[in-house]
């Protein structure tokens, strides 16, 4: 890579400043000053420095998706957990942390990344990205109850409310109902179904404004791809 061009990803200055820069021998590479901007480099391993201090493209976000399992807390430290989400990545993609998180018990799309920004955007209710749940109950669910889950409940001072509510699957002893929810106070399905009289048996997040479980693996992880996210940053208001 041209040496222009490395010092513009770096965020040193646009191309043809980052020229100019070179040509008054206030760059070196590997400790050696280059004074010609057609100077060819090795970004992964040639140190570059301007007015002797180092520089370095900045470091790409990492966003995951885990499917998270039940039995593990969606906290960074926890001395009462038993096991913590942390647990199911490895190291190599450093301190991440949980967007929209999820209880002990619930399982299913869980997005974790160092990405603050992003975060932010998924998780604050003013933008109104939605959460859908599939949720087995028993007893069965009526339409009245359904219908009180969209209307709001109140609970302990909040008002709990379902964006969308429907049985999306009826067996024999139980329901499987689909909630979605673009707000996610404190446990707000499960105060819910509480509040119905529904006993809930799973808990499951299967997607999470436009990025969907799919088929991924109990336990299992995977880098979201730049379209995902990208896709992720338009669902928000």
């Amino acid at each position: 890579m041209r040496i222009a061009r490395h010092l513009a990803m770096c965020g040193v200055a646009a191309r043809r400043k980052a020229e100019e820069l070179v040509a008054a021998g206030r760059v070196a590479v590997n400790g050696q000053t280059v004074t010609t901007p057609a100077f060819k480099l090795n970004p992964a391993t040639d140190q570059v420095t301007v007015d002797g201090k180092p520089v370095a493209p900045p470091k790409s976000k990492t966003v995951v998706v885990l499917n998270k399992p039940v039995g593990y807390t969606c906290s960074a430290a926890d001395e009462h957990a038993e096991r913590l989400v942390g647990e199911l990545l490895p190291p190599a993609l450093g301190r991440l942390f949980t967007v929209g998180r999820l209880d002990r018990d619930s399982e299913g799309l869980l997005i974790c990344t160092d990405d603050g920004g992003l975060a932010q955007l998924l998780a604050h209710p003013r933008h109104e990205v939605s959460k859908t749940y599939r949720v087995r109950v028993s007893p069965h669910t009526t339409q009245e109850i359904l219908q009180r889950m969209c209307a709001g409940i109140e609970d302990e001072g909040d008002l709990l409310r379902c964006s969308q509510a429907r049985v999306w699957k009826r067996e024999s002893q139980t329901d499987v109902l689909e909630l979605i929810l673009k707000e996610g106070k404190k446990r707000e399905i499960r105060r819910l179904c509480r509040q119905c009289g529904l006993h809930i048996l799973r808990l499951q997040r299967i997607r999470y404004g436009t990025l969907e479980l799919g088929d991924l693996q109990e336990g299992a992880w995977r880098h979201l791809t730049p379209a995902e996210i990208d896709s992720l940053r338009g669902a928000a208001k």
